[in-house]
């Protein structure tokens, strides 16, 4: 600056000034970790599970499809004889092999029919039951083999997977005596029924569970009459 025409020593013009101060440090570079982290969400959809994957509305693993057409998403559960019937189930099919020349055939029974040969059984022999199975459950009368001619050596085939088993083919043929106590255990503890003891007591149990199914007002108290009602019910 001039001052009175005089040059000032002591001034300082504004250019030297802001020279004087010194320039701030460089801004640290943004974590490109946090830039990703912050970014908007993409707009790509997620893709929608496969079929079979599917899971609930509330997490849930989404039902299995039944393994038959008179069975239900349930294991060992089945509908009645009466909604059977209505949804054009008359015949129940099943396999079996013969234990000699291991010959396969499908067997087919006729829903209603076989259903009351069992009922009528059940009518007449429940109180001589005790609990128990009786011997033609335990020991069933096996079908003779129609591609060899031997007689009573055709066995139903039992899939080793238990939610499979075909139960209600083994009902209406009086087989269930077929399965192992291991198989009759799975049934029961998935009917919520008894399942320890002797095989006797769980195929007994299993049989009356499975004919309550189809007709829920027939004679398949599983129980002893006390004067008071029933025990088990």
């Amino acid at each position: 600056m001039i001052q009175n025409g005089v040059d000032d020593p002591l001034a300082l013009s504004l250019g030297s000034i802001y020279s004087a101060v010194p320039s701030p440090p460089p801004a640290p570079a943004r974590s490109i970790r946090r830039r990703l982290n912050n970014s908007a969400p993409s707009q790509q959809q997620p893709e929608p599970p496969s079929d079979g994957a599917a899971a609930a509305a509330d997490g849930s693993a989404a039902p299995a499809a039944p393994p038959l057409p008179w069975a239900t998403e349930r294991p060992a559960r089945h509908e009645t004889l009466e909604i059977l019937l209505s949804h054009g189930v008359t015949t129940v099919e099943g396999e079996a092999r013969c234990k000699r020349c291991n010959c396969k055939a499908t067997v087919a029974y006729d829903l209603a029919a076989k259903f009351t040969e069992v009922r009528d059984y059940v009518a007449a022999h429940r109180h001589e039951f005790n609990d128990r199975a009786p011997e033609a459950w335990m020991n069933p009368a096996l079908p003779d083999c129609a591609a060899c001619g031997e007689k009573r050596c055709v066995s139903p085939v039992i899939p080793d997977d238990k939610g499979e088993i075909n139960w209600l083919f083994l009902l209406l043929g009086q087989l269930l005596g077929c399965c192992t106590l291991e198989q009759l255990k799975f049934f029961c503890k998935n009917t919520g029924r008894h399942r320890t003891g002797a095989k006797n007591r769980v195929l007994y149990y299993a049989f009356l569970e499975m004919c309550k199914q189809l007709d829920p007002r027939g004679p398949f108290d599983d129980s002893v009459a006390n004067g008071n009602g029933f025990l088990h019910a």
